[in-house]
């Protein structure tokens, strides 16, 4: 009668808590990576927080300039969309641009059209190459923004001679327009433009910088002077904003996806995250090396711990590693079998010359065999684990 005697299976699988203690430094620096990302979105939203909004009494709002226009009879009325601008347009209405490159190619020639007959005036706040040639065609945005930010008039348009000295300094304009005041000049190219409407009172006024119409910076110079001539010469001012919720921004260029909605440095900055995230998981992953000895309290048996090394080397694919421990444990133990010193039973030119003339073989299967390239699957591993107890036995047989 046989009696089969299971053994107990082992695992070298990690428990919960052992997985926790490798994987917590890359969760705490991910957690406080995400965190800092949050803070500086936060802090930066903050900051350009009611920018150029006439309803903001932030520093970078323009409040004041609305409550001053107010006292001297100009109502103001803030648009956020392109069929709110366009519909404004009339002979009594100021139409403002408060961000004019925040506008698509297809917005700037819609708005153009829509006020470029309303003999009414449209102020353009810092508009730049990406719009000023479809807002305003004929003027042209230098590339170089001027050094200083306060110039002097040195034109002949009254309600710059009358403000004096303004914080206009910013983007530069040239015009092929012969009858355009040019004002507040730096290194000869104008700050501010006004550009005459082709028939009736109509006209266009190109500022560089928003200097003039922020709160803390209407009392410095000419600035609330001038921004009351510029805003107040019509009964009505519409102030336009634009919008990422316009609905007209997905005109004829189809509509935009949600990453096109993300600026360019938040995707190189996920990108960054990525590759922080593979660097740290292959610098944390589990790499085959040599044994560390371990004081357990208890005796473990020879067979759970070839059972665990073996399970390590399947987990790992390291059929080369076990394929080297076979052959070289063979090699050990045959060598004192044929009378090949143990320090010389690794050396091919040794063991195999002995061996050849023990069994009377061919010297060439054997060196495939004991010395031959790692195997190509787990199956052509067994069959090798089985060959070479078959020349154990061979060699060992009387």
């Amino acid at each position: 009668m046989t009696t089969e005697v299971t053994l107990p299976s082992t695992s070298a699988s990690p428990t919960t808590r052992q997985v926790w203690t490798r994987t917590r430094g890359v969760a705490l620096a991910l957690v406080l990576l995400l965190a800092a990302a949050v803070a500086i979105a936060v802090v930066r939203s903050d900051a350009r927080h009611g920018e150029l909004d006439p309803r903001s009494a932030d520093p970078s709002g323009s409040r004041a300039v609305a409550e001053l226009l107010a006292d001297r009879g100009v109502d103001t009325r803030v648009v956020t969309t392109l069929a709110g601008a366009a519909a404004a347009a009339a002979p009594d209405t100021t139409l403002l641009v408060a961000v004019p490159d925040l506008l698509t190619p297809s917005q700037q020639t819609r708005l153009h059209s829509a006020y470029i007959g309303s003999r009414g005036r449209t102020v353009l706040v810092s508009s730049g190459s990406a719009s000023v040639e479809r807002l305003a065609p004929g003027v042209t945005a230098d590339p170089a923004t001027s050094f200083d930010s306060t110039l002097n008039p040195d034109c002949d348009l009254p309600a710059a001679r009358r403000a004096g000295t303004a914080d206009t300094g910013g983007i530069r304009y040239t015009t092929t327009h012969l009858t355009a005041d040019e004002c507040y000049p730096s290194e000869r190219l104008a700050t501010l433009l006004r550009i005459p409407a082709p028939s009736g009172d109509g006209d266009t006024v190109l500022l560089g910088a928003p200097d003039i119409l922020l709160n803390d910076r209407l009392d410095e110079h000419g600035n609330a002077s001038l921004a009351l001539q510029l805003l107040g010469s019509r009964p009505h001012l519409v102030w336009y904003l634009p919008s990422l919720a316009d609905a007209s921004t997905a005109s004829e260029e189809g509509e935009r996806g949600f990453l096109d909605l993300l600026p360019s440095g938040w995707l190189w900055g996920t990108l960054q995250l990525f590759v922080a995230a593979a660097l740290a998981a292959l610098w944390r992953a589990r790499r085959l090396g040599p044994l560390v000895p371990e004081k357990l309290p208890v005796a473990i048996r020879a067979s759970e711990t070839v059972e665990g090394r073996a399970r390590l080397y399947r987990k790992a694919n390291a059929r080369d590693r076990a394929a080297a421990a076979l052959r070289s444990t063979t090699r050990t133990r045959l060598a004192p079998l044929v009378g090949v010193p143990a320090p010389q039973a690794h050396a091919p030119e040794a063991l195999l010359p002995a061996l050849s003339a023990h069994l009377h073989g061919d010297g060439q299967s054997l060196h495939t065999l004991l010395f031959g390239p790692p195997p190509g699957d787990d199956a052509a591993l067994i069959q090798l684990a089985d060959q070479l107890d078959a020349l154990g036995r061979e060699v060992r047989r009387p």
